[in-house]
């Protein structure tokens, strides 16, 4: 069984840094795609930055890139999310989430639709204050 375990959430000041977690479970990281996606009061779950390990591949929100770096340990079985200078609208529930990989796979598509993960965490709050 897929499982997935956010941590590393917490209240920062603009400019500040935090580095997410995602403890995996239940598969090998090469077999799946793992996403970051966030979530703001009253706003729709946005993509952030997903990663394939087995395709070394990584992408990011036009919003968050040269912020945010996505980083995997496969030893570990974890995907990381470092985030630096952090902004107030970057405010939100950070949620990890898997999919399978497949031969079409694409990153940005990917980001774009959530509903393309089957797998997600419970997720962890993130605020920034300004």
């Amino acid at each position: 069984e897929v499982h997935l375990v956010e941590s590393g959430g917490g209240s920062v000041q603009a400019g500040g840094s935090l580095r997410l977690s995602c403890a995996a479970s239940g598969f090998t990281l090469d077999d799946y795609v793992i996403g970051w996606f966030r979530q703001a009061p009253g706003k729709e779950r946005e993509g952030v930055s997903c990663i394939s390990t087995w395709l070394r591949s990584t992408d990011y929100a036009d919003s968050v890139k040269g912020r945010f770096a996505i980083s995997s340990d496969n030893a570990e079985n974890a995907v990381y999310l470092q985030m630096n200078s952090l902004k107030s609208e970057d405010t939100a529930i950070y949620f990890c989430a898997a999919a399978p990989l497949s031969d079409d796979y694409d990153g940005p598509t990917f980001l774009r639709f959530p509903a393309l993960f089957s797998s997600w965490g419970q997720g962890t709050q993130v605020t920034v204050s300004s």
